[in-house]
């Protein structure tokens, strides 16, 4: 996959996975790399980013495997953008549907 196609669509894979539960970094790129290739270096500086957005909120939590993990939560900011994400990709998919099945007119 096109590498700036995939960044496009990593933030709102990424706020979507946290709507349904909150998960740590290794987590989220082992959920995500099931159907798109991506490595941790991808998945990191976008976690700081939404961070920084407001658009999660973070916390540690003690894991049986080791020393505690950082996990991601959604805020309610980052509820209402990923809404909004998800609106226009759906948009955007239409779109490009209708253009590439042929029926644009």
């Amino acid at each position: 996959m096109n590498i700036q196609l995939k960044k496009g669509v990593l933030e709102l894979c990424v706020l979507s996975l946290l709507n349904s539960t909150d998960r740590y970094g290794y987590e989220l790129v082992a959920e995500i790399s099931k159907t798109i290739e991506i490595s941790e270096g991808t998945i990191y500086p976008l976690l700081r980013r939404l961070k920084n957005e407001k658009y999660v909120e973070t916390y540690l939590a003690e894991s049986s495997e080791g020393p505690p993990r950082k996990y991601y939560k959604l805020t309610e900011k980052g509820e209402q953008t990923r809404g909004i994400f998800l609106t226009e990709w759906n948009e955007l998919v239409a779109g490009i549907n209708t253009i590439v099945g042929g029926t644009a007119a």
